[in-house]
Protein backbone atom coordinates (compact mmCIF):
# COMPACT_ATOMS: atom_id res chain seq x y z
CA UNK A 1 0.00 0.00 0.00
CA UNK A 2 2.84 2.77 1.20
CA UNK A 3 4.30 2.17 -2.53
CA UNK A 4 1.30 2.41 -4.41
CA UNK A 5 0.18 5.69 -2.57
CA UNK A 6 3.51 7.25 -2.88
CA UNK A 7 3.42 6.86 -6.84
CA UNK A 8 -0.14 7.46 -7.11
CA UNK A 9 -1.15 9.58 -4.37
CA UNK A 10 -4.26 7.64 -3.79
CA UNK A 11 -5.59 6.54 -0.14
CA UNK A 12 -5.93 2.70 -0.77
CA UNK A 13 -9.30 3.64 1.72
CA UNK A 14 -10.77 5.40 -0.83
CA UNK A 15 -11.29 2.84 -3.22
CA UNK A 16 -14.69 1.51 -3.74
CA UNK A 17 -15.18 -2.21 -3.46
CA UNK A 18 -17.72 -2.44 -5.95
CA UNK A 19 -15.69 -2.10 -9.54
CA UNK A 20 -16.90 -4.14 -11.82
CA UNK A 21 -13.86 -3.90 -13.75
CA UNK A 22 -11.85 -4.94 -10.79
CA UNK A 23 -14.67 -7.94 -10.36
CA UNK A 24 -13.69 -9.04 -14.07
CA UNK A 25 -10.62 -9.83 -13.16
CA UNK A 26 -11.61 -12.84 -11.33
CA UNK A 27 -12.89 -14.44 -14.39
CA UNK A 28 -11.72 -12.92 -17.21
CA UNK A 29 -8.85 -11.06 -18.64
CA UNK A 30 -10.30 -8.51 -20.70
CA UNK A 31 -10.32 -5.64 -18.10
CA UNK A 32 -6.19 -6.13 -18.24
CA UNK A 33 -7.03 -5.78 -22.43
CA UNK A 34 -5.13 -8.52 -23.56
CA UNK A 35 -6.62 -11.77 -24.36
CA UNK A 36 -5.97 -15.28 -22.12
CA UNK A 37 -3.93 -16.65 -24.76
CA UNK A 38 -1.51 -13.79 -24.42
CA UNK A 39 -0.53 -14.04 -20.66
CA UNK A 40 -1.71 -18.22 -20.73
CA UNK A 41 -4.99 -17.41 -18.12
CA UNK A 42 -7.75 -17.75 -17.95
CA UNK A 43 -7.74 -15.20 -15.00
CA UNK A 44 -6.04 -11.39 -14.59
CA UNK A 45 -4.98 -12.08 -11.24
CA UNK A 46 -1.37 -12.59 -11.73
CA UNK A 47 0.41 -11.53 -8.90
CA UNK A 48 -2.66 -10.05 -6.84
CA UNK A 49 -2.07 -11.26 -3.32
CA UNK A 50 -4.44 -14.37 -2.90
CA UNK A 51 -5.43 -15.16 -5.77
CA UNK A 52 -2.42 -14.75 -8.04
CA UNK A 53 -1.11 -18.71 -7.67
CA UNK A 54 -1.75 -21.16 -10.44
CA UNK A 55 -3.86 -23.31 -7.58
CA UNK A 56 -6.59 -20.38 -6.73
CA UNK A 57 -6.57 -19.17 -10.57
CA UNK A 58 -7.79 -22.45 -11.02
CA UNK A 59 -10.73 -22.72 -8.33
CA UNK A 60 -11.68 -19.48 -9.80
CA UNK A 61 -11.98 -20.90 -13.44
CA UNK A 62 -13.96 -23.55 -11.29
CA UNK A 63 -16.30 -21.85 -9.35
CA UNK A 64 -16.31 -18.35 -11.67
CA UNK A 65 -16.98 -15.98 -8.74
CA UNK A 66 -19.35 -13.05 -9.28
CA UNK A 67 -18.93 -10.84 -5.95
CA UNK A 68 -16.85 -9.98 -2.75
CA UNK A 69 -19.52 -12.81 -1.23
CA UNK A 70 -17.88 -15.31 -4.03
CA UNK A 71 -14.21 -14.06 -3.48
CA UNK A 72 -15.07 -14.65 0.27
CA UNK A 73 -15.72 -18.36 -0.25
CA UNK A 74 -12.72 -18.70 -2.50
CA UNK A 75 -10.72 -17.20 0.10
CA UNK A 76 -11.89 -19.56 2.91
CA UNK A 77 -11.30 -22.72 0.75
CA UNK A 78 -7.94 -22.17 -0.65
CA UNK A 79 -6.58 -21.43 3.42
CA UNK A 80 -8.35 -24.57 5.01
CA UNK A 81 -6.89 -28.21 4.49
CA UNK A 82 -8.75 -30.79 2.92
CA UNK A 83 -11.61 -28.55 2.05
CA UNK A 84 -11.20 -27.67 -1.45
CA UNK A 85 -9.72 -30.49 -3.23
CA UNK A 86 -11.21 -33.64 -2.70
CA UNK A 87 -13.64 -32.07 -1.07
CA UNK A 88 -15.77 -28.83 -2.03
CA UNK A 89 -14.17 -29.05 -5.53
CA UNK A 90 -15.79 -32.30 -6.37
CA UNK A 91 -18.81 -30.95 -5.43
CA UNK A 92 -19.23 -27.99 -7.59
CA UNK A 93 -17.93 -29.62 -10.86
CA UNK A 94 -20.51 -32.47 -10.11
CA UNK A 95 -23.52 -29.77 -9.36
CA UNK A 96 -24.30 -31.32 -5.85
CA UNK A 97 -24.07 -27.71 -4.41
CA UNK A 98 -22.55 -24.35 -5.56
CA UNK A 99 -20.03 -22.01 -4.29
CA UNK A 100 -22.25 -20.37 -2.15
CA UNK A 101 -23.62 -23.91 -0.45
CA UNK A 102 -20.26 -25.07 0.13
CA UNK A 103 -18.21 -25.44 3.15
CA UNK A 104 -15.67 -22.64 2.71
CA UNK A 105 -14.85 -21.17 6.22
CA UNK A 106 -15.61 -22.69 9.76
CA UNK A 107 -18.23 -19.74 10.18
CA UNK A 108 -20.38 -20.96 7.52
CA UNK A 109 -21.11 -24.50 9.28
CA UNK A 110 -22.38 -23.19 12.26
CA UNK A 111 -24.78 -20.67 10.43
CA UNK A 112 -25.77 -23.44 8.11
CA UNK A 113 -26.49 -25.68 10.92
CA UNK A 114 -28.81 -23.49 13.02
CA UNK A 115 -30.16 -22.19 9.79
CA UNK A 116 -31.51 -26.10 9.26
CA UNK A 117 -32.54 -26.34 12.73
CA UNK A 118 -29.79 -27.71 15.05
CA UNK A 119 -29.59 -26.06 18.43
CA UNK A 120 -27.33 -23.03 18.59
CA UNK A 121 -24.67 -24.75 21.38
CA UNK A 122 -24.66 -27.70 19.12
CA UNK A 123 -23.90 -26.10 15.90
CA UNK A 124 -20.88 -24.36 17.64
CA UNK A 125 -19.26 -27.20 18.77
CA UNK A 126 -19.96 -29.04 15.22
CA UNK A 127 -18.09 -26.39 13.88
CA UNK A 128 -15.51 -26.04 16.17
CA UNK A 129 -14.64 -30.20 16.23
CA UNK A 130 -15.08 -29.69 11.93
CA UNK A 131 -12.46 -26.93 11.72
CA UNK A 132 -9.74 -28.57 14.31
CA UNK A 133 -10.10 -31.67 11.80
CA UNK A 134 -11.66 -33.65 14.39
CA UNK A 135 -14.71 -34.68 12.11
CA UNK A 136 -18.11 -35.86 13.75
CA UNK A 137 -18.53 -37.70 16.67
CA UNK A 138 -21.85 -40.73 15.99
CA UNK A 139 -24.15 -38.48 18.39
CA UNK A 140 -22.94 -34.98 16.05
CA UNK A 141 -24.02 -37.13 12.75
CA UNK A 142 -27.39 -38.59 14.00
CA UNK A 143 -28.10 -34.75 15.32
CA UNK A 144 -27.35 -33.44 11.98
CA UNK A 145 -29.10 -36.16 10.08
CA UNK A 146 -32.74 -35.59 12.38
CA UNK A 147 -32.61 -32.19 10.97
CA UNK A 148 -32.11 -33.08 7.13
CA UNK A 149 -28.49 -32.58 6.70
CA UNK A 150 -27.77 -34.09 3.42
CA UNK A 151 -25.17 -36.59 2.92
CA UNK A 152 -23.43 -34.44 0.87
CA UNK A 153 -22.79 -32.22 3.44
CA UNK A 154 -21.96 -34.48 6.18
CA UNK A 155 -19.30 -36.32 4.19
CA UNK A 156 -17.51 -32.96 3.51
CA UNK A 157 -17.18 -32.42 7.13
CA UNK A 158 -15.65 -35.70 7.66
CA UNK A 159 -12.91 -34.63 5.14
CA UNK A 160 -11.77 -31.47 6.57
CA UNK A 161 -8.35 -30.66 8.57
CA UNK A 162 -8.34 -27.33 9.18
CA UNK A 163 -10.80 -24.52 8.35
CA UNK A 164 -10.14 -20.75 7.52
CA UNK A 165 -12.29 -18.04 9.87
CA UNK A 166 -14.37 -16.13 7.48
CA UNK A 167 -13.77 -12.47 9.52
CA UNK A 168 -9.73 -13.38 8.01
CA UNK A 169 -11.32 -14.04 4.51
CA UNK A 170 -12.91 -11.10 4.63
CA UNK A 171 -9.22 -9.14 5.17
CA UNK A 172 -7.40 -10.82 2.84
CA UNK A 173 -10.09 -10.22 0.61
CA UNK A 174 -10.13 -6.53 0.92
CA UNK A 175 -6.84 -6.30 0.52
CA UNK A 176 -6.73 -8.08 -2.83
CA UNK A 177 -9.24 -6.03 -4.11
CA UNK A 178 -7.91 -2.85 -3.34
CA UNK A 179 -4.64 -3.73 -4.70
CA UNK A 180 -6.17 -5.16 -7.94
CA UNK A 181 -8.15 -2.06 -8.49
CA UNK A 182 -4.27 -0.37 -9.32
CA UNK A 183 -3.13 -3.41 -11.88
CA UNK A 184 -7.01 -2.06 -13.82
CA UNK A 185 -6.83 1.80 -13.32
CA UNK A 186 -2.94 2.52 -12.67
CA UNK A 187 -1.03 -0.47 -14.27
CA UNK A 188 2.29 1.05 -14.47
CA UNK A 189 2.33 2.04 -10.81
CA UNK A 190 0.88 -1.20 -9.89
CA UNK A 191 3.82 -3.30 -12.06
CA UNK A 192 6.65 -0.94 -10.22
CA UNK A 193 5.11 -1.20 -6.89
CA UNK A 194 4.44 -5.49 -7.16
CA UNK A 195 8.76 -5.30 -8.87
CA UNK A 196 9.92 -3.06 -6.00
CA UNK A 197 8.62 -5.43 -2.96
CA UNK A 198 7.74 -9.03 -4.04
CA UNK A 199 9.73 -9.92 -7.32
CA UNK A 200 11.80 -13.47 -6.01
CA UNK A 201 13.89 -13.38 -9.04
CA UNK A 202 13.95 -10.10 -11.14
CA UNK A 203 16.87 -10.58 -13.40
CA UNK A 204 16.81 -7.67 -16.01
CA UNK A 205 18.92 -9.26 -18.70
CA UNK A 206 15.87 -11.19 -19.97
CA UNK A 207 13.23 -9.25 -18.98
CA UNK A 208 13.92 -5.59 -19.61
CA UNK A 209 14.45 -6.51 -23.64
CA UNK A 210 11.13 -7.02 -24.89
CA UNK A 211 8.39 -10.17 -24.93
CA UNK A 212 10.12 -12.51 -27.08
CA UNK A 213 13.10 -12.61 -25.13
CA UNK A 214 11.01 -13.47 -22.04
CA UNK A 215 8.74 -16.06 -23.97
CA UNK A 216 12.23 -17.64 -24.82
CA UNK A 217 13.61 -17.63 -21.51
CA UNK A 218 9.89 -19.01 -19.76
CA UNK A 219 10.31 -21.85 -22.60
CA UNK A 220 13.63 -23.05 -21.25
CA UNK A 221 12.55 -23.09 -17.61
CA UNK A 222 9.47 -24.98 -19.16
CA UNK A 223 11.53 -27.37 -20.57
CA UNK A 224 13.71 -27.61 -17.44
CA UNK A 225 11.14 -28.11 -14.90
CA UNK A 226 9.49 -30.91 -17.60
CA UNK A 227 13.16 -33.18 -16.77
CA UNK A 228 12.82 -31.96 -13.08
CA UNK A 229 16.14 -30.09 -13.77
CA UNK A 230 14.55 -26.53 -12.84
CA UNK A 231 16.11 -24.74 -9.95
CA UNK A 232 14.27 -23.05 -6.93
CA UNK A 233 16.32 -19.88 -8.59
CA UNK A 234 14.53 -20.43 -12.23
CA UNK A 235 10.88 -21.55 -10.94
CA UNK A 236 10.69 -18.13 -8.58
CA UNK A 237 12.32 -16.20 -11.92
CA UNK A 238 9.73 -17.63 -14.08
CA UNK A 239 6.62 -16.69 -11.63
CA UNK A 240 8.23 -12.67 -12.39
CA UNK A 241 8.74 -13.34 -16.01
CA UNK A 242 4.85 -14.04 -16.08
CA UNK A 243 4.28 -10.22 -15.10
CA UNK A 244 6.61 -9.13 -16.78
CA UNK A 245 5.07 -10.87 -20.17
CA UNK A 246 1.44 -9.60 -18.78
CA UNK A 247 3.00 -6.18 -18.75
CA UNK A 248 4.61 -6.00 -22.21
CA UNK A 249 1.22 -7.62 -23.41
CA UNK A 250 -0.12 -4.54 -22.09
CA UNK A 251 1.41 -2.26 -24.25
CA UNK A 252 3.82 -1.00 -21.41
CA UNK A 253 7.98 -1.40 -21.64
CA UNK A 254 10.76 -1.19 -19.50
CA UNK A 255 13.80 1.33 -20.03
CA UNK A 256 17.52 0.09 -19.22
CA UNK A 257 18.95 0.98 -15.90
CA UNK A 258 20.42 4.11 -16.01
CA UNK A 259 23.06 5.21 -13.63
CA UNK A 260 22.39 8.56 -13.16
CA UNK A 261 18.34 8.39 -13.23
CA UNK A 262 17.47 5.06 -11.76
CA UNK A 263 16.65 4.82 -7.94
CA UNK A 264 18.52 2.22 -6.10
CA UNK A 265 15.91 -0.01 -4.01
CA UNK A 266 12.66 0.59 -6.20
CA UNK A 267 11.10 0.88 -9.67
CA UNK A 268 10.41 4.31 -11.05
CA UNK A 269 8.12 5.85 -13.77
CA UNK A 270 9.86 7.42 -16.66
CA UNK A 271 7.48 8.88 -20.02
CA UNK A 272 4.87 5.90 -19.23
CA UNK A 273 7.67 3.02 -18.65
CA UNK A 274 9.31 1.36 -16.12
Amino acid sequence: YKYLEEYTGISVSDISMSDPKVYSLFTSTEALGVTSEDIDSNTGTYCIPEFGTAFVRGMLVDCKPKNFADLLQISGLSHGTDVWLNNAQDLVRQGICTLKDAICTRDDIMLYLIHMGVEAGHSFKIMESVRKGKGLTDEQEALMRENKVPDWYITSCKKIKYMFPKAHAAAYVTNAFRIAWFKVHIPLAYYAAYFSIRAKAFDAQYMIFGKEKVKNKMKEIEMKNQKKEATKAELDMYDDLEIVLEMYERGFEFLPIDLYESDATKFKIDDNKL
